[in-house]
């Protein structure tokens, strides 16, 4: 009997050869038996997926049908296995349903299909092309060839604004860098967002600034303060008689002559190349740009730091369009700031951070003379601590009893 001969051998007999037929036929019979039922479970629903991939697989085992069925089966699985969201294995099936029978215009369809899921685009595009050119009329290839395009036209507008966002972080990181300035760590995003400076068309630098009362935990904003701004113009424009008194300030000890600022000396870790563009990067479309990153990291010669988070626990309020002032013209001077005498210095005494004294700014200096200072390392964005020296606060902050939260 047929059942009995060894793989491989060819019957003898005519018997064998009858036998040998009828296996094929039940074979084939059970294969197109079990396509019917795999369509079947399809039809009835999500439920039912696993069950149709089963018989198509069991279909394709039986191993008796020709080429162009066999392509149907792995076309159908493949349509299964994109319902699933099984897009590798749709793929797998829809390009064996292809080699089978290149004429299998669903089978085209199938692999454009699971290659967009995949976001394998140019391979796509290639099934797309290979379908039209078996069915140039095929409605279901045309949209999914649109669709293909569209999300191309996007891929490329994301390049170009990652590029983008790479350049201007670069070159906020090279004018940081050929200005000397510090940037430390950012520790007053809560108040003031993902805000960054801006290059202009002249390589000028704009910050936004924040103002930080003290005395009643609350803050102002100044949207765009130039490098090459004088703080007495600034000052005089937001607390100009003109300009509403701060809704706190009750008792009007917060005037234009009354004010002083000052810094914190050596507050923060300046940080390293590699972080300095990080930090511009942020919250833009090149924040996930690693490997750029990567290549500025081979080139930092920067030591790694570890930070210390400060909550700042600081009300916000915008500083209003009538205090911002305009620009100076740039007159470089290299002393900004003045310290207070060591006998009436104020001390920080927490050990854990690198604070240092508090420094008076000095008004008649620009905003890029008090960046230049040795001792001031920005925060993310230039900060400075107003007080008044009508208020009774001011005596504490003075005799540094005061230190931030």
């Amino acid at each position: 009997m047929a059942l009995w001969m060894e793989a491989g051998s060819e019957p003898v007999t005519e018997k064998e050869r009858a036998d040998l037929d009828a296996i094929a036929a039940l074979k084939e019979s059970a294969a197109v038996e079990l396509k019917e039922q795999g369509n079947q479970y399809v039809k009835m629903g999500k439920k039912h997926y696993a069950d149709a991939v089963d018989c198509y697989t069991r279909a394709i085992n039986q191993n008796v049908l020709g080429d162009a069925d066999t392509s149907v089966l792995y076309a159908n699985r493949a349509h299964v296995n994109l319902l699933l969201g099984n897009y590798r294995r749709a793929l797998t099936d829809a390009e064996q349903a292809i080699k089978l029978s290149p004429t299998n215009v669903k089978a085209h369809y199938r692999a454009a299909k699971a290659s967009f899921s995949l976001n394998l685009l140019t391979e796509a595009a290639s099934f797309c092309k290979s379908g039209l050119e078996q069915s140039p009329s095929n409605e279901e290839l045309k949209k999914l060839a649109l669709q293909i395009d569209l999300r191309w036209q996007e891929v490329e507008n994301h390049r170009l604004q990652v590029a983008g966002a790479i350049s201007a972080a670069k070159d906020l990181a090279c004018a940081i860098e050929s200005r000397e300035y510090k940037l430390g760590r950012a520790m007053y995003q809560e108040l003031t967002g993902l805000r960054k400076p801006v290059l202009d068309k002249n390589s000028i630098l704009h910050w936004p600034v924040l103002l930080l009362y003290a005395e009643v935990m609350s803050s102002d904003f100044i949207e765009d303060f130039c490098e090459t701004d004088i703080f007495s113009a600034r000052l005089d424009r937001m607390y100009s008689d003109s300009c509403e008194p701060l809704p706190w300030d009750n008792e009007h000890a917060y005037t234009r002559e009354a004010i002083e600022l000052y810094y914190q000396a050596g507050s923060g870790i300046p940080l390293s190349k590699k972080e300095i563009l990080k930090h511009f990067l942020e919250g833009t479309a090149g924040a996930r740009a690693d490997k750029i990153i990567k290549e500025e990291e081979s080139t930092d010669q920067s030591s790694e730091h570890i930070h210390l988070t400060r909550s700042p626990a600081f009300h916000s309020r915008m500083a209003e369009s009538g205090r911002v002032a305009g620009s100076a013209p740039a007159d470089p001077d290299p002393e900004s700031g003045q310290t207070w005498p060591e006998s009436g210095g104020v001390g920080l005494s927490r050990p854990d951070s690198n604070s240092g004294k508090w420094v008076k700014v000095n008004e008649k200096k620009k905003l890029q003379d008090i960046l230049r200072l040795h001792d001031y390392i920005i925060p993310g964005i230039p900060a400075f601590f107003v007080v008044s020296k009508h208020s009774t606060f001011y005596g504490e902050f003075k005799a540094g009893k005061w230190t931030p939260p």
